[in-house]
């Protein structure tokens, strides 16, 4: 009953899982799409129903505590299940959930998680041969320590492979499933979403989490952090490779390597790259004319910043702002308050 397929009931129900110390934000990032997008269209495109292994509350991370429509065992039929996990996940992987994740999958439900959730699903043994994502802070342990070699793990803010979506922390889930509305019911949709919540961009798949490189790399490759920390320092003057591999005490060929096994790019690239990300920026939080933000990122002219952007993102820095421009001009769709019911199965809804 994977999500993705066609001729799905128009009505979607989505399985949110609790798991102790869950990220709260994370998971309501996940749910408030669903009932901005009944309310908006004044349809109930889709159901949603918080679910525990034991049907009795679960605390968040921040010691607020949710009441749970039912039992993992009680659940009503899922469209998907999303294991919401957050601090502590290792301690907080109870056998019964893993078996339930598997009957799921036999099931063909697809499944996803939110935060470190993707561990669960790691564990229960339904991801292997997918890529999938969690919070930054868990992926480095988890590679380090070869714990599912047969899973792909990425550091995208989230990933959707085929029947399983998978997502990073923080706030990274509303866009995960800003794509799966605009996937099911249209981009027009997925947008309007996205203004009422003052969401200015929904990220994409080539967006990535912003990994502290001292995190990613640990203690064992100062150079490289004390070499990629000069380049974030110079984006407007950029430094030469002989400049950067000389203030490390490095070779030319000695960063080169660094960069090419550590990081997996030249460092040329990896300099562009973070140039084009502050780029960005400046073009959808500032009303800078794009010719000062090509100067201020370094790049030689105009027509080069625009080709280097296109190469990255698929859009003229003009189509970038353009679009910024008409999202903040569009009318925010406006509508009454919204009623939240719950039914007899403990299925919640949201319309106008």
């Amino acid at each position: 009953m994977g999500m993705l397929q066609g001729d799905e009931p128009r009505t979607r129900r989505i399985g949110f899982v609790l798991v102790p110390g869950f990220s709260f934000l994370a998971m309501s990032s996940a749910l408030e799409p669903l009932r901005m997008a009944n309310q908006l269209t004044e349809e109930e495109l889709y159901q949603w129903v918080l679910l525990s292994t034991d049907g009795q509350p679960v605390a968040a991370s921040n010691g607020v505590a949710l009441s749970a429509d039912a039992a993992l065992g009680d659940a009503p039929e899922l469209d998907l299940a999303l294991v919401c996990a957050g601090v502590q996940v290792q301690d907080n992987c109870p056998r019964e959930l893993t078996v339930w994740l598997r009957r799921m999958a036999h099931r063909h439900v697809a499944l996803g998680a939110v935060c470190t959730g993707g561990y669960i699903l790691a564990k229960a043994g339904v991801l292997s041969g997918y890529r999938c994502t969690l919070h930054w802070e868990h992926i480095s342990s988890i590679c380090e320590d070869l714990m599912f070699p047969d899973v792909t793990f990425t550091s995208e803010l989230f990933v959707l492979d085929r029947d399983r979506y998978t997502c990073s922390g923080g706030v990274a889930p509303l866009d995960m499933m800003l794509n799966l509305v605009a996937r099911h019911h249209g981009a027009k949709l997925a947008e309007g979403i996205a203004e009422e919540f003052l969401h200015e961009r929904i990220r994409d798949f080539s967006d990535r989490q912003r990994t502290p490189l001292k995190v990613r790399l640990g203690a064992s490759q100062p150079k490289l952090v004390e070499v990629v920390a000069l380049m974030e320092a110079n984006l407007h003057e950029t430094l030469t490779l002989d400049e950067l591999a000389g203030h490390a005490g490095l070779s030319r060929r000695q960063l080169e390597r660094l960069f090419q096994r550590y990081l997996g790019c030249p460092p040329t690239r990896y300099y562009l790259d973070l140039r084009l990300g502050r780029a960005r920026q400046l073009l959808l939080q500032t009303d800078m004319p794009i010719t000062d933000v090509a100067v201020a990122c370094g790049f030689v002219s105009p027509p080069h910043f625009t080709k280097c952007y296109h190469d990255r993102y698929e859009r003229s820095p003009s189509d970038e702002r353009r679009r910024r421009a008409e999202r903040l001009l569009q009318d925010a769709p406006a509508g009454p308050s919204v009623t939240a019911g719950v039914s007899g199965s403990g299925v919640h809804t949201a319309r106008r």
